[in-house]
């Protein structure tokens, strides 16, 4: 048996009457993610069983439709769906369809069932095949394998781990998803390059004790890498993390490098690379992280270089006067005087009560050779595949409604900020200070060909701390105090708790998240400590690192201001953050990818928890885990429902969100759950790896 011939325009399967060896898989094998593969379709009507030469990524549709049904590849494309639907969801099916992969690092199991390597066994994620068929599927794929290769099936969805879970492992031996992934000894968080120095540290506190500073060139190795570093050229983790931590989401907006490498310490160590200037690639697709010793830098000594990528424009704050305002009175335009979070909190209490004309855009776009997706979006709504555009809509809007709301809160606009900085003459003269320093150290906010940096670090930083200091002791002018106060009665009376939370104009933009730049302070009782509380989050303004990221962005200080978000704080059974994409895998236009915590959203942004980690289907439907992180257990059967829900409503909340009628821009959801309500608690635009 030969791999196909290249010019030839079929591939050659292997068929029934063969075992295959793990020679014969390493002739037929693709390899994505790092894993070799090889593509099975079993023909039940003809009891035949094809392995597919997958070296060029041959689809399991198009195999059957040339191959073995004689179809052209137009006359597949013009009813692709419902071949989709026959091979996928049809109970009577005549084909099967999986994917054999090989693992080679073995340990899986805590009973030690797979030390050595073994093949996986998977369907994809949509297919519906009942608990008979699966295990009919797994026997028939299983005679067919040299024996000493284990065979391991693997669920493809949750529903699918609910039926292994009914047979005994001593059939139908099995291995997880989120078994797999904590055993990946390399996750690609963001693809790219870079050259600079290794500076590592085996634990966050040998960071903290370090005396040098990280640089701007620095490739940084930690088990964890924590929220707030400066900015770096690199990453490497060396434990596993989660794509939506506050300093993943901040690496993948400065399109640097990184990755989880499990093994990195070691390998660094055995080549004697720490402290020494090296050359680091993270591929998307690629098995392992690359790194190679380098000769030092010739710009090391520069200011940090801006990538064009990173330039930011934000709108000109409105500071006209302008009242304390409920969330329920904001739209998306308000953020030039309220800032982005509260606007798009406010543009979502809107969308809860009345609905959007664009509920449909991210279904109804074209994807070649599907007209659009509305047939999918209906069967997830409940409703006929040739529901009308009005049904969908108002289904659309149902089930939002239904099941989400955003917790009631209160925004200061920056007009009150600017009177509270107005109300004190030392402080406003610190503020002038500061500015002034910035603007001597960067005379053209864009040019990133100056060689020299006249601002010297150690007295910005002292600025910064001097500014923040007299935000955090000067006490709020009576009107503004009063004007608080009645906007609490009014607005929050009841509330045990609240949250107080930034709401910049420099935030939760496109190009510049600032995920974990500015402070938010929980469980808040009492006018006083709601007081205290504001002045710590427009202090948040004026850090050191806001101030030098927002630098390196090119957005001027006297273009920043500060709203503040006072919301009631809702309870939770499970939180999390989603992002409306894969963000390991960027051409995925089905799946949201959800972490969750059964604690806390803080846990999940700021890495100190290892989440729970979803992806589900929006098109198809169906969800699976990824990842238990550090949990014991699943979620439940109707907690699982419910983020599906979720996950739904968060692709009809990108459509409305969308800047341009591609609708593919993604958003990242901070969310919280208690008993069968979804709170929303923010949204902002979600920069991918592309």
């Amino acid at each position: 048996m030969t791999r196909s011939d290249r010019n030839e325009a079929t591939t050659r399967p292997r068929l029934t009457g063969e075992k295959l060896t793990t020679r014969e898989f390493s002739r037929l094998a693709g390899t994505v993610g790092g894993y070799p593969y090889v593509k099975i379709v079993l023909d039940r009507t003809e009891s035949v069983l094809h392995f597919i030469d997958s070296a060029d990524g041959t689809l399991h549709v198009k195999y059957i439709a040339c191959e073995i049904l004689g179809m052209s590849i137009d006359e597949l494309a013009g009813r692709l769906d419902s071949f989709n639907d026959d091979v996928y969801r049809n109970p009577d099916r005549r084909f099967q369809l999986g994917t054999l992969a090989l693992h080679t690092r073995g340990g899986v199991a805590e009973d030690g069932r797979t030390n050595g390597p073994f093949l996986s066994l998977e369907t994809v994620d949509v297919d519906t095949m009942s608990e008979d068929m699966l295990r009919a599927f797994y026997h028939r794929v299983r005679a067919h394998i040299d024996p000493s290769l284990p065979l391991l099936l693997k669920p493809a969805n949750h529903r699918q781990e609910g039926y292994v879970a009914r047979i005994p492992e001593s059939e139908i031996p099995r291995i997880l998803s989120h078994e797999l992934y904590s055993t990946a000894a390399f996750v690609p968080l963001n693809a790219g390059e870079a050259h600079g120095r290794l500076r590592v540290f085996r634990s966050e506190a040998e960071y903290r004790a370090d005396p040098e500073p990280l640089e701007w060139h620095d490739i940084v190795v930690m088990p964890r890498v924590p929220e707030d570093v400066p900015r770096v050229s690199g990453i490497i983790h060396t434990e596993h993390t989660t794509p939506l931590s506050h300093i993943n989401v901040m690496a993948t907006g400065w399109r640097i490098p990184n990755a989880v490498g499990i093994g990195a310490l070691d390998r660094i160590d055995r080549a004697g690379l720490a402290g020494r200037w090296v050359r680091y690639r993270v591929e998307a697709d690629g098995s392992d992280l690359h790194l190679e010793a380098a000769p030092p830098r010739d710009d090391a000594d520069r200011p940090a270089p801006a990538p064009s990528a990173e330039r930011v424009t934000v709108d000109r704050p409105d500071l006209s006067p302008t009242p304390v305002t409920a969330l329920t009175g904001l739209r998306a335009d308000d953020h030039v005087r309220f800032g982005t979070k509260a606007a798009n909190l406010g543009e979502l209490t809107h969308l809860l009560q009345h609905g959007s004309p664009r509920w449909l855009g991210f279904y109804r776009v074209p994807r070649p050779p599907r007209d659009n997706l509305l047939r999918y979006l209906a069967r997830q709504l409940g409703l006929p595949e040739d529901a009308d555009d009005t049904e969908l809509a108002t289904a659309a809007q149902r089930l939002v409604k239904e099941h989400a709301q955003v917790p009631r809160g209160i925004v200061l606009p920056f007009s009150l900020q600017q009177d509270f900085l107005d109300s004190s003459a030392g402080l406003r003269a610190a503020v002038d200070r500061l500015d002034g320093a910035l603007r001597d150290g960067t005379t053209d906010a864009t040019d990133t060909t100056d060689t020299t940096d006249t601002t010297d670090t150690t007295d910005i930083t002292g600025l910064c701390l001097e500014a923040q200091r007299l935000i955090r002791t000067t006490p709020l002018p009576d009107p503004v105090r009063a004007e608080l106060d009645r906007a609490l009665d009014r607005h929050l009376y009841g509330a045990a708790e609240l949250v107080v939370r930034s709401s910049s104009n420099a935030e939760d933009l496109a190009g510049f998240s600032a995920a974990g730049l500015y402070e938010s302070v929980a469980h808040v009782r009492g006018t006083d400590a709601v007081l205290d509380a504001v002045r710590e989050v427009w202090a948040s303004l004026f850090s050191p690192r806001a101030v030098r990221l927002r630098q390196q962005a090119g957005i001027p200080l006297d273009h920043c201001r500060m709203g503040v978000v006072i919301q009631e704080q809702v309870g939770a059974t499970v939180g999390g953050v989603l992002v409306t994409c894969n963000p390991l895998s960027p051409r995925d236009f089905r799946d949201v990818y959800l972490n969750i915590s059964p604690r806390s959203v803080t846990d999940v942004v700021t890495g100190e928890g290892a989440p729970l980690q979803y992806l589900c289907n929006t098109m198809e439907g169906g969800s699976r885990t990824v990842s238990l992180g550090s949990a014991a257990t699943d979620l439940d059967g109707p907690a699982k429902e419910l983020v599906g829900r979720l996950a739904l409503i968060s692709r009809l909340l990108q459509s409305h969100f969308s800047p341009d009628e591609d609708y593919a821009v993604p958003v990242d959801i901070e969310w919280a759950i208690e008993g069968d309500r979804i709170d929303l608690l923010q949204l902002r635009p979600f920069r991918t790896a592309g």
